[in-house]
């Protein structure tokens, strides 16, 4: 595999770009990128590295790396979603996975759960099943103290720290999709999916803006079909307070080849388009001349 993988812990385990000076309300969040896998999950696992990646956002962050330079800052994990996902609630517990009876507090009744997705996911993302054998109860709570937590408090200073500054805070949650449906019957996947949990995360003008942006870039837009975002979009998202929260999937096809996690031939005009988009959306063109009015609302 081409990632390093690591032995020890990874402090922090993420990797946090701030711009120069902070000049726009947006923070952008890659949580699924990760590339480092620990050696004692590979261990563990009854994949070979590859399989494991189908999971991985794989170059998400540097997609949107260009979003620092023009104001913004761009977090994202160092540990890959296959080990830990934070777009979970922090104990989406598997009591498929774990050995030992759960605490009082796990969530161990939803959907990503019992489709093998909580928090310590058991499958990756075509349903393979990760380990070997079940997990003990202390290193599933290992790795939400020493990696979940930490992210989620530095994503949420970051969101704090916009809002107080600008009245209004707006996170951009980037994501990315198999180009193959992994059920029968879903068709083909569009370029990009944007997902405001049918309307409730975010001012309804900021998918509308970015899909119309994208769709003059020559892209196929769609809005909560089949994602409408998760926990991260869910949990950040309360546009009644001034706290806006989107989350856009992209299409692997667009920049990766699949089959070998390299980036594919389009990656760095896939970049260049989300750049154009990303400078219309931070105020850089008049066409977001309104997005100030979020913060009375």
């Amino acid at each position: 595999m081409q990632e390093e993988s690591f032995d020890g812990e990874l402090s922090p385990p993420y990797q946090l770009l701030r711009p120069g000076q902070l000049s726009v309300p947006f923070v952008f969040n890659s949580p699924h990128s990760g590339r480092v896998y620990p050696q004692a999950f590979l261990e563990l696992s009854r994949l070979d590295p590859l399989a494991l990646r189908k999971s991985e956002d794989t170059f998400v962050d540097e997609l949107f790396e260009p979003v620092v330079a023009q104001g913004a800052p761009l977090m994202h994990a160092l540990f890959p979603r296959a080990y830990l996902d934070l777009n979970r609630e922090p104990y989406e517990l598997d009591p498929a996975l774990i050995t030992d009876t759960l605490p009082p507090y796990a969530n161990s009744q939803t959907v990503r759960v019992m489709g093998g997705l909580g928090t310590i996911p058991r499958v990756v993302a075509d349903q393979e099943e990760i380990y070997r054998k079940p997990l003990d109860l202390r290193e599933a709570l290992k790795r939400i103290d020493r990696l979940y937590l930490p992210y989620h408090a530095q994503l949420a200073e970051l969101i704090d720290g916009s809002h107080r500054a600008f009245g209004f805070a707006v996170l951009i949650d980037c994501h990315s999709m198999p180009s193959n449906p992994t059920t029968e019957h879903s068709g083909p996947r569009p370029d990009f999916v944007l997902g405001d949990r049918f309307g409730t995360s975010c001012d309804p003008e900021l998918p509308r803006f970015i899909s119309k942006q994208l769709t003059a870039l020559g892209y196929e837009v769609a809005i909560n079909k089949p994602y409408a975002g998760g926990y991260i979009t869910e949990h950040y998202g309360r546009p009644a307070d001034g706290f806006h929260a989107l989350q856009i999937e992209i299409n692997r096809a667009l920049y990766l080849d699949e089959a070998t996690y390299k980036k594919g031939r389009r990656f760095s005009a896939l970049r260049g388009d989300l750049a154009a988009m990303v400078q219309a959306l931070l105020g850089l063109s008049p066409s977001l001349a309104e997005i100030p009015r979020w913060a009375a609302e």
